[in-house]
């Protein structure tokens, strides 16, 4: 596989991790990409930049990123490692008020009440994604990997986990865009809820570029403007806050 790095001043092409999570990124069978971080990626820097897509699952995404064998990615969460490893670009662009909720399939008798309900049940994850503390860090869960968000809620409805998580506002989107049978899952009473923020990220070695700092500051521009509302909204996301753009 040849190396994507390309971390010089002369910097001209930005290569763009894209996992396959529609309805906000799409991967074909032919490998043909699309999605909001391509699309805001190309009005911020299209003018001076060629921008490459990267194909590639959620975690060797991460991985390539923290590698510098691609430059970005998007639709990341900050957590303390994350931050040491990649560069988060200001501001979010998903700046979301809602829930991490856990889905298991409707009829099977499954109760979570309370986090302590979690443990003994098979709970599928997308590999490398990162949810909240307290379930990221508990080794005492049974988490079951998974390549997509799509694949772990096939596994809940074949009765081969007990549960998925996922944020709720994005996941139920995700489900009818790609017609999977939301009416057949039911929410658990227990639900983590916070402003769920949804960034822009870079590798450590692309934001020492020239290009990283026309980005940034195409990003900022772009959100004081409201050019990057405008971009977000087909996608069924809020406006960035005022308060994120200081």
């Amino acid at each position: 596989m040849c190396v994507l790095n390309n971390a010089s001043a002369e910097h001209q092409t930005i290569h763009v991790a894209v996992d396959h999570a529609p309805p906000y990124s799409k991967v074909g069978s032919d490998g043909d990409s699309s999605g909001l971080i391509l699309d805001i990626t190309r009005a911020a820097v299209a003018d001076k930049y060629h921008i490459r897509p990267v194909p590639c699952p959620l975690s060797r995404c991460l991985r390539m990123l923290e590698q510098g064998d691609v430059d970005i990615m998007g639709g990341l969460l900050k957590t303390p490692q994350r931050e040491a490893n990649m560069v988060f670009i200001e501001p979010p662009y998903m700046a979301l008020s809602s829930s991490f909720v856990f889905y298991t399939k409707k009829g099977s008798n499954i109760t979570v009440n309370q986090f302590e309900d979690l443990y003994n049940k098979r709970i599928a994850v997308m590999r490398g994604a990162a949810f909240f503390e307290r379930f990221d860090k508990d080794s005492k869960l049974s988490k079951i990997e998974v390549t997509s968000e799509q694949v772990a809620f096939d596994l809940v409805l074949k009765e081969r986990v007990d549960l998925a998580i996922a944020v709720e506002d994005t996941a139920e989107v995700a489900m009818k865009v790609l017609k999977q049978p939301i009416s057949q899952l039911e929410k658990m009473n227990y639900r983590y809820t916070n402003v769920i923020y949804g960034y822009m990220v870079t590798s450590k070695e692309f934001a020492q570029t020239n290009a990283a700092q026309y980005l940034r500051r195409a990003v900022m521009d772009m959100a004081k403007s409201k050019q990057l509302d405008k971009i977000i909204a087909p996608y069924a996301l809020p406006p960035i806050p005022e308060s994120l753009l200081q």
